[in-house]
């Protein structure tokens, strides 16, 4: 099993040979279906024997609650949008996601710095600016973006809520007609965007647009080559440590 990394600095006093679980994330906008894989993904994982937990935006402890309801006025600057969403991603980072990691589970998070990233690049923010950011995040072991065109996010959005976000609009920083049509520009942004990022952190992009199952049958393939890998390490250091005890102690 490889020693996990942080992207930059990371967090101190963290031991990283000591993170046996496996960490996913899958990115995409809301109506990428990404609630529907998660779910998807963790039954399989567990019925497989591996322990599951989830993790996503707006979900932690400590201001997960306050950027939940701040959000609800539409009233927050950009810059103190990013900082909230920095500071909950980086307590479930300590809190929950390396504690998981420590334990060996396997953390499927709903969303990673990578849609944080690609929001604030949209709003004005340098990527060399973001990278030294969000340094002290964990390298994940596979992560999945669900390509989904913006067209089909809305009809999705519009069948799940009856209405588009406000945030997921980018009516905050641009207003090109009404909101649908700012939806739809504002997400081939966030794209665009997640293309460079693709190039950059070298993530696997699926196609969303196609069948929940469909989509779940490729993710579990990819997932399962990873375990396997891990598994046949696994076994090999096993392997090499009987065998210099039994070199040790020769009959």
């Amino acid at each position: 099993m490889k020693t996990k990394k942080f992207y930059g600095k990371g967090l101190p006093n963290v031991d990283t040979s000591l993170l046996k679980g496996n960490l996913i994330v899958i990115e995409g906008s809301d109506g990428a279906g990404r609630s529907t894989q998660i779910g998807l993904l963790q039954n399989w994982l567990e019925r497989k024997g591996y322990p599951t937990v989830v993790v996503g935006l707006k979900r932690s402890e400590l201001v997960g609650e306050a950027l939940a309801s701040a959000m609800q006025g539409n009233t927050l600057t950009s810059t103190t949008l990013k900082l909230f969403y920095a500071t909950d991603f980086a307590d479930q980072l300590e809190r929950v996601i390396i504690p998981a990691l420590k334990a060996g589970f396997v953390v499927l998070a709903d969303r990673y710095i990578y849609t944080l990233m690609a929001r604030d690049v949209v709003r004005g923010s340098s990527m060399e600016w973001l990278k030294e950011i969000y340094g002290f995040a964990l390298v994940p072991d596979a992560v999945f973006y669900l390509n989904v065109n913006p067209r089909t996010l809305a009809e999705r959005n519009f069948r799940k809520r009856g209405y588009l976000d406000y945030w997921e609009s980018g009516m905050d920083i641009m207003r090109v007609g009404d909101m649908y049509e700012n939806f739809i520009k504002y997400q081939g942004k966030l794209h665009r965007v997640f293309e460079t990022l693709q190039k950059v952190y070298g993530f696997t992009t699926i196609q969303g647009g196609r069948s929940p199952v469909a989509i779940s049958k490729e993710i579990r393939g990819r997932i399962e080559k990873l375990l396997n890998a891990e598994q046949s390490t696994m076994a090999h250091e096993i392997s090499s440590v009987n065998n210099i005890h039994s070199d040790d102690h020769p009959a």
